[in-house]
């Protein structure tokens, strides 16, 4: 499993459902903090509701 909070990129690339959106991620978390939850996924730029699935590959840690 991949953790939201620390994965790079790269790592975010490789899950099918993020594929081109790792940048996206990688910058809203440095820009707002960590994520609490999956669903957070919906408020990165041009991934709303494109997620879906992705539960299966990534999660996010408690600290």
């Amino acid at each position: 499993m991949i953790d939201l909070n620390t994965a790079s990129a790269q790592e975010l690339d490789a899950v099918s459902q993020l594929k081109g959106h790792g940048f996206e991620i990688v910058r809203y978390r440095e820009e707002r903090g960590r994520f609490d939850a999956l669903r957070q996924l919906d408020e990165v730029p041009g991934l709303t509701g494109k997620w879906d699935g992705a539960e299966t590959e990534v999660e996010v840690r408690s600290v």
